[in-house]
């Protein structure tokens, strides 16, 4: 009997009735916690934190998600999606409300870490769309829910700088954070449509609910290394957003507003990506070859980006850049990595070259983070049994968080310490070796 090649597949049709809500509730949720994300140092800063308990600021979320995410996500596999949904937006909710009621530093750490530690949200949607899609059709789904979230994170900072501008209050922004929440509880109760069966609960080992979760995934031979994958990727990739905002300050004498239309770009590429073409690219190549050449797409970008030329853009006055970053003082990045000395462009040899070739080197990066993680993640629900999607997605959201809390700090110490462009090098070089080494992990997977 012929084996059925990638290009062979008949994919199911994704039944929209579900998957809707699903995305609904995914970008409803992401409004809420990017909305968040940008003013987290200015909480810090309003209470007179210094640089490294801004960054236990910043890094209290993803450190406490570590944890929790994975028992969330064990819980699920127990006792169905629906009902752990709900539990996990209440205490974001709650968490948002606690963050806008806040009156020190204590309590803004404590919003933060009861959000990560109960918060699984995004892990627990992964799973119940990966129990309503098979090996045909899951890297589409999970690709659909990556829009979601990438949508989340294009209008959610948007939303916080207007709300910020307009109030001038730090609380308001937080209860508009919790609103959204809200919202995303109203989606669940009366939209979503539990996916998990009471037949398919609580079998093998999804009844052991432990923080010692994460340890059982990565013993485990071909998942524990998708998981070590998915978690290079990230610190790779998350250090390279952490860090593009000064790059393109100190390479191209760009401020927010001109970061502001890179991200958008980037974001409307990954959405593209993710909800028109995943789906087709999975049929035809298998989920082996997109995580291959996803590798490749970051490393091209990621060296396009180092070898950018130090240029200003047309537009610059270097005195007018100075002025402006003393009235916006710390800026997220800095707030997260510390104290990071930046050199300005000089007046002079003004032009675009710099500026297009950055857009030219975001194209690629764009395109393989649209791809790397509904692959990945495909992968890791293809090597498990059913009953334990909801615990190994949320292993793999922890790590993803646990990355998102590290790279900042390790970026941050390759940007001072060897200079503007060694963080984006020394990632092109490292995804480049993911390659390879994702090559020898997939070796003999059939997808």
């Amino acid at each position: 009997m012929t084996q059925t090649t990638p290009t062979e597949q008949q994919p199911t049709p994704l039944d929209m009735r579900r998957v809707i809500p699903i995305f609904l509730l995914v970008f409803v949720d992401m409004l809420g916690l990017t909305v968040i994300l940008p003013l987290l140092h200015i909480y810090g800063a309003a209470y007179g934190a210094t640089p490294l308990q801004i960054g236990l600021v910043v890094a209290a979320f993803p450190l406490a998600q570590l944890v929790g995410v994975p028992m969330m996500g064990a819980l699920s596999d127990r006792f169905g999606r629906k009902p752990l949904l709900v539990i996990s937006q209440i205490t974001t909710c709650f968490g948002f409300i606690l963050l806008g009621l806040a009156g020190s530093l204590e309590m803004i750490i404590l919003s933060r870490v009861i959000d990560g530690l109960f918060g699984a949200n995004i892990s627990t949607a992964q799973a119940a769309l990966s129990d309503i899609t098979d090996k045909s059709n899951r890297t589409r789904g999970l690709g659909i829910t990556g829009a979601a979230f990438g949508l989340g994170f294009i209008f959610g900072p948007l939303i916080a700088i207007i709300t910020f501008e307009l109030t001038d209050s730090l609380a308001i922004v937080a209860f508009t954070a919790a609103l959204y929440s809200f919202l995303s509880i109203i989606i669940t109760v009366t939209m979503f449509d539990e996916t998990l069966p009471p037949e398919k609960r609580g079998q093998g080992n999804t009844r052991v609910v432990s923080p010692l979760i994460i340890l059982n995934y990565l013993t485990r031979p071909l998942i524990g290394l998708l998981l070590v994958l998915m978690f290079a990727q990230q610190v790779i990739f998350f250090g390279y957003e952490s860090l593009l905002g000064l790059f393109t300050l100190s390479q191209l004498g760009l401020l927010g507003q001109g970061n502001a239309v890179i991200f958008l770009l980037i974001g409307m590429i990954l959405v593209t990506v993710q909800t028109r073409y995943i789906g087709k690219w999975s049929r035809k190549y298998g989920e082996k070859k997109l995580v291959i050449g996803a590798f490749v797409l970051l490393a091209f970008g990621m060296f396009l980006t180092g070898t950018t030329p130090a240029q200003p853009h047309p537009f610059y006055v270097q005195e007018l850049v100075e002025r402006d970053l003393l009235e916006q003082g710390l800026s997220r990045t800095e707030a997260i990595i510390g104290d990071i000395g930046i050199t300005l462009p000089e007046n002079g040899n003004n032009g675009l070259d710099g500026v297009v070739w950055l857009l030219i080197a975001i194209v690629p990066i764009s395109i393989g983070a649209g791809l790397i993680r509904p692959s990945i993640n495909s992968l890791i629900t293809q090597n498990v049994s059913e009953q334990e999607y909801g615990q190994a997605l949320g292993v793999s959201s922890s790590l993803v968080s646990a990355a998102n809390a590290s790279a900042p700090l390790i970026g941050g110490l390759i940007f001072q310490t060897y200079g503007t462009t060694a963080p984006f090098l020394l990632g092109g070089l490292l995804m480049a070796g993911l390659v390879f080494i994702a090559s020898g992990v997939l070796r003999g997977v059939s997808t």
